[in-house]
């Protein structure tokens, strides 16, 4: 059984899998937010192109790699999908949010991860501008991808005026990799904004 994280909550993921993990994914999903889905025409049509409404809510997932100095040394997001030392791979933008499931998954080799890296922040940005009133059922989770059982999962009440969000960090602690939940409102298009919201985490 997956482990259901609460706000700031910090867990051993090798505990939490029952052994060393060194493949792991990073699902993020998302729903367009019911009721809008139906409206057409209108303000709702207008900030969503009319249509069937929630086709253009494109939310980005993103991994900041950081030093021991909370400097980034990269940055995995939809423009660079694979981290220069390739122990991350970013499996690529989805623009809808429909579907069951994870919308969009970052994949880690936390055994390539390079020494000088000791945490990985994740975040969510909604690239079009809608806040994440427009969203629900968010969830980050992390996936064994040896075997692909779940191992943690956050959802979030993701739910306002905010256009992004500092979800989780995997970090380095005693020669172990342990996971943290951040669930921190923040705003901007892409992850470039948020960093003054993400370096405090890092």
């Amino acid at each position: 059984m997956a482990v259901s994280l609460q706000k700031g909550q910090k867990i051993s993921l090798s505990k939490e899998a029952g052994g060393e993990l060194t493949q792991v994914k990073l699902g993020l999903g998302w729903d367009v937010a019911q009721g809008l889905q139906d409206k057409k025409g209108g303000f709702l049509g207008k900030l969503f192109g009319g249509g069937s409404g929630g086709d253009s809510i494109d939310l980005d997932a993103s991994c900041i790699m950081f030093d021991a100095n909370k400097q980034a040394v990269d940055a995995i997001w939809f423009s660079q999908l694979k981290s220069k030392d390739g122990s991350i791979v970013h499996t690529g933008d989805n623009r809808t949010g429909d579907g069951d499931g994870d919308d969009e998954v970052i994949n880690v080799d936390l055994s390539r991860v390079p020494a000088n890296v000791v945490s990985l922040v994740f975040t969510v940005n909604s690239f079009t501008g809608q806040t994440f009133e427009t969203v629900e059922n968010a969830f980050c989770r992390i996936v064994n991808a040896n075997n692909n059982s779940e191992v943690a999962r956050y959802n979030l009440s993701a739910q306002g005026g905010h256009t992004a969000m500092v979800m989780a960090k995997v970090y380095r602690h005693n020669n172990e990799w342990k996971m943290h939940a951040i669930g921190e409102t923040a705003s901007g298009r892409t992850f470039h904004d948020l960093m003054p919201a993400i370096t405090p985490h890092a």
